[in-house]
């Protein structure tokens, strides 16, 4: 792992149980919005899936986005962990987003 992958794998441990963030959200906080795609690319190297909650990072229109088990498998990790969702997409988007300090 680079030492950028690794900054995005030490922010999204950070996101706690019930809560989400975006690809975006995360670039923002690394200092360039244009880097969601390499958000997502660092994120399909983690090596540790379940201690590194990367199923808790979902695109910026509220759909779920990929992960490296399937969707079908975030979608109910993401339930399993109180976040509604309807579809491919979380219902009330908004009130579960985790902003970083």
């Amino acid at each position: 792992m680079t030492v950028f992958e690794n900054k995005i794998l030490a922010l999204v441990k950070k996101i706690p149980k019930g809560k989400i963030s975006t690809y975006k959200i995360i670039a923002i906080k690394l200092g360039n919005k244009n880097l969601a795609r390499a958000i997502g690319n660092a994120l399909s190297k983690n090596p540790h899936l379940f201690k590194i909650p990367c199923h808790r990072i979902v695109k910026s229109n509220g759909e779920l986005g990929g992960y490296k088990l399937g969707l079908a498998k975030k979608k109910k990790i993401l339930q399993d962990e109180g976040i509604k969702v309807k579809g491919n997409k979380i219902v009330n988007f908004k009130s579960y987003i985790y902003k970083f300090n």
